[in-house]
């Protein structure tokens, strides 16, 4: 059997024409730009920063990367922050307690002013007086200006030398059929718990004065009441 023969020539465009095509582009190595901070480059940027005052830090900086000076700053502004915090907890809690020992206590003037008024408006020798309870207002001092009728009522609180506090409530009333003026005065004894009445009444023009409250009355009233019981005394000889 005869071998053909291949010819240079062919042997050589044989191998070009089974080579695999090769992109000489593709196998080019590739190379990336890549970023290595040196040391010499923290300095840089640190010395590149806004430096740190108590005016402008917002506390991005670390404590580590702050100078002495930086670092006393930073102090300052949190001692002030901690200072405001503490200064708004304070006068919250002195406006609740203005608000309680004013309005929400029970023994503020507050709500001694809307017990008497209520009393005021159930009391028959007023309503009959004034006219009808719903009706009858109360307010502060008398002013011909309508708009200034809503005024503060007029009270004081006073300590005498024996320690007993005192409290003075005035008001004025209108009604259907008339206007009135109310006094109040209530004294809380040395450790009691509570406010007590000495008076409490209302002067109505061209009428006999109305108590709600009278404490000398009542006490000589009850003084009078417990003679009656106990009897005669003459000698050292109950009769």
């Amino acid at each position: 059997m005869i071998k053909p023969q291949i010819t240079p020539a062919l042997r050589l465009r044989t191998l070009t024409s089974t080579s695999p095509v090769v992109n000489h582009h593709i196998l080019q190595p590739r190379h990336y730009a890549t970023h290595y901070q040196t040391s010499s480059s923290k300095p840089e940027l640190e010395a590149k920063r806004r430096s740190v005052t108590p005016f402008n830090d917002t506390g991005s900086v670390p404590w580590s990367s702050l100078s002495t000076l930086e670092k006393g700053a930073r102090a300052s502004q949190q001692t002030f922050n901690f200072g405001l915090v503490i200064l708004g907890l304070t006068l919250t809690s002195g406006v609740f307690y203005v608000l309680y020992t004013e309005v929400f206590s029970p023994s503020s003037r507050t709500a001694y002013f809307n017990r008497a008024v209520n009393r005021i408006k159930t009391d028959v020798r007023l309503t009959e007086l004034l006219g009808d309870g719903k009706k009858i207002e109360a307010f502060g001092e008398e002013t011909g200006n309508k708009w200034r009728r809503a005024r503060p009522i007029a009270s004081s609180e006073v300590t005498d030398r024996n320690g007993v506090e005192h409290m003075y409530i005035n008001f004025n009333l209108k009604g259907p059929r008339g206007t009135g003026k109310v006094y109040i005065h209530l004294f809380k004894p040395v450790g009691g718990p509570e406010y007590e009445y000495k008076y409490f009444y209302v002067d109505v023009k061209g009428h006999q004065r109305i108590y709600l409250e009278n404490a000398e009355a009542a006490a000589a009233l009850a003084a009078k009441e417990r003679s009656k019981t106990e009897g005669f005394k003459f000698l050292g000889i109950r009769w």
